[in-house]
């Protein structure tokens, strides 16, 4: 399992996302699932991946063979607006899924991966969208303004809460990273280290990129001051009437 999200905002995009693929007593592989790709003045494009490594592996992949192949059919170049690099992954995935599906199934596995694309074109909006496996995408609306990947239950209740279209790129950041924290307390198949990109609205430059393990000092205060905050809160919730009574 994994777990990533991608929040839009008036600012700009935040993305972020764990990289553990796999999780057991004595067995735990990482990888990246946050992939770059930038144009400075022209556009930026950031893809998130969940569900079969393979997969996800083999599309990207084929984005790249499709970028330095003069005479591919289309690539991220192409594209006139972000929705089309979202439909294009889409195409990819399921071409991935069907080359590889007989043998899949018949060992009793699942070849299928979801993504989140997002960036910005140039005399374009930034945008965020999620590619099902199935090809199919939609984007985030003004009343949800972040979507997620993977496991998504534990990480969502803060988002719920803070996240608008006014909330500032580094409030986003800092929310995105306690979704994540938040993630990986309650499940073990989400961990470290955490790739975390910002990217400004209109700039047309690479996000500002980091990566996050347990042991950064920055990641480490934060989880600090988020669970002192937490108890501090609900130290001050409401008595009922009969404490007040004793």
């Amino acid at each position: 399992m994994t777990y990533c999200l991608a929040i839009k905002m008036n600012q700009g995009l935040v993305f972020a996302s764990d990289s553990r693929t796999n999780a057991g007593v004595d067995y735990v592989r990482t990888y990246c699932k946050m992939h770059r790709f930038c144009w400075p003045g022209e556009r930026i494009v950031v893809i998130l991946s969940a569900g079969n490594l393979a997969t996800a592996q083999g599309v990207v992949n084929r984005i790249q063979l499709d970028f330095e192949d003069a005479g591919a059919e289309y690539n991220l170049l192409k594209a006139k607006h972000l929705f089309e690099i979202a439909q294009y992954v889409g195409r990819l995935s399921v071409a991935e899924q069907r080359q590889f599906a007989e043998a899949i199934e018949t060992r009793g596995g699942d070849g299928s991966a979801t993504f989140i694309v997002g960036g910005q074109i140039r005399n374009h909006s930034p945008e965020i969208y999620l590619v099902y496996p199935e090809g199919n995408s939609i984007c985030a609306s003004p009343e949800t303004p972040f979507l997620q990947l993977g496991e998504t239950k534990y990480g969502k209740p803060i988002l719920d809460r803070i996240i608008s279209a006014e909330t500032t790129l580094d409030d986003a950041a800092r929310c995105a990273l306690v979704s994540l924290d938040s993630t990986m307390r309650s499940n073990i198949s989400v961990g470290p280290p955490l790739d975390l990109a910002i990217y400004m609205a209109g700039s047309l430059e690479a996000p500002h990129h980091v990566t996050l393990d347990l042991a950064s000092p920055f990641f480490r205060r934060l989880q600090r001051r988020w669970n002192e905050g937490l108890q501090r809160a609900f130290d001050r919730l409401p008595r009922f009437d009969w404490e007040e009574k004793r």
